[in-house]
């Protein structure tokens, strides 16, 4: 009876047969991964505007603008080598500016991406409200934007680098490699705590104290030489954190004798790609199942 009263009285067919028919679809509802990557890849130019205006509105009140991608990375580094150079006179480490400062910032790459990501749905509800575009546009331009303020950052560190004294080599070029894994890595984790920041809104609370137990234990720091004071299997366990890999991976290619937790090159690449392509295919296809929820309630 149900199906009767809602069929089409000149064709006889229910509202669910004529829908199919013209090809039309609930409004709001998930479409397939592979229609979505396709979607997402047509809206590369807007990610890539939007982050740019994302980056430039970021400094357009201070009054020496953009200037402080260079700035704020190198007042980073001076603040805590301040403290772990000079007050704490970390002097078992060679180089020990450089050391610290490529940990800072890769590890800030990280770490801003994952902050930004984590309110690239909650605090963009009117623009998510408004247009109709893949969400995950949010996110990935978000970690677009933190990528632009890496390479300002890498500008400062090889001077740093350069400056204390390290030598030019070809392991420089593995700097490449790390930083599209670190980039791909970032990407997928953006997506994951955007979906979960659209869900609960407290997560940005926690969200920097998750970010700084992970940077005591990715050895930013100090001496990644102390994690092998631990049991052999934390040690191990230790190894497999993404951020310490990517960290290692970029001390490995511009410092010439940096204390690694790995001595195996191939072992570093191998586990930062397995953690690139697992975070990356994982975190999107995590945020693409939530889909049809943001904006929402």
């Amino acid at each position: 009876m149900a199906d009767t009263a809602l069929a089409d009285p000149e064709t006889g067919l229910t509202q669910a047969q004529l829908a199919a028919r013209h090809g039309l679809r609930v409004a709001g509802e998930r479409p397939s991964l592979t229609a979505y990557a396709q979607t997402l890849w047509a809206y590369r130019h807007f990610i890539r505007s939007y982050a740019n205006a994302k980056l430039v509105a970021s400094f357009s009140t201070a009054k020496l603008g953009q200037l402080w991608q260079v700035l704020t990375p190198l007042t980073n580094a001076a603040v805590y080598y301040l403290i772990f150079g000079w007050v704490l006179q970390q002097k078992e480490i060679p180089n020990f500016i450089a050391y610290l400062t490529t940990g800072l910032f890769i590890f800030n790459f990280t770490q801003s991406a994952v902050l930004a990501g984590t309110q690239s749905i909650s605090g963009q509800l009117g623009l998510i409200r408004a247009l109709h575009f893949p969400r995950a546009s949010l996110p990935l331009a978000a970690t677009l934007t933190q990528f632009q303020q890496l390479l300002a950052s890498m500008v400062v560190l090889i001077g740093i680098v350069l400056v204390t004294g390290e030598p030019i080599t070809a392991e420089w070029l593995l700097l490449v490699p790390a930083l599209l894994l670190q980039s791909v890595f970032n990407g997928g984790l953006t997506m994951a705590v955007a979906r979960m920041g659209a869900k609960a809104s407290d997560l940005k609370q926690v969200m920097p104290f998750i970010l700084r137990t992970w940077m005591y234990g990715s050895g930013v720091l100090y001496s990644v030489s102390l994690f092998e004071n631990l049991p052999g299997w934390a040690t191990q366990l230790v190894q497999l954190n993404p951020m310490l890999v990517y960290i290692e991976l970029a001390r490995y290619a511009l410092l010439d004798s940096a204390p690694l937790l790995s001595t195996s090159l191939t072992q570093m690449l191998v586990v930062g790609t397995v953690w690139a392509v697992a975070m990356g295919i994982g975190g999107f296809i995590y945020f693409w199942r939530g889909e049809q929820e943001y904006g929402r309630g």
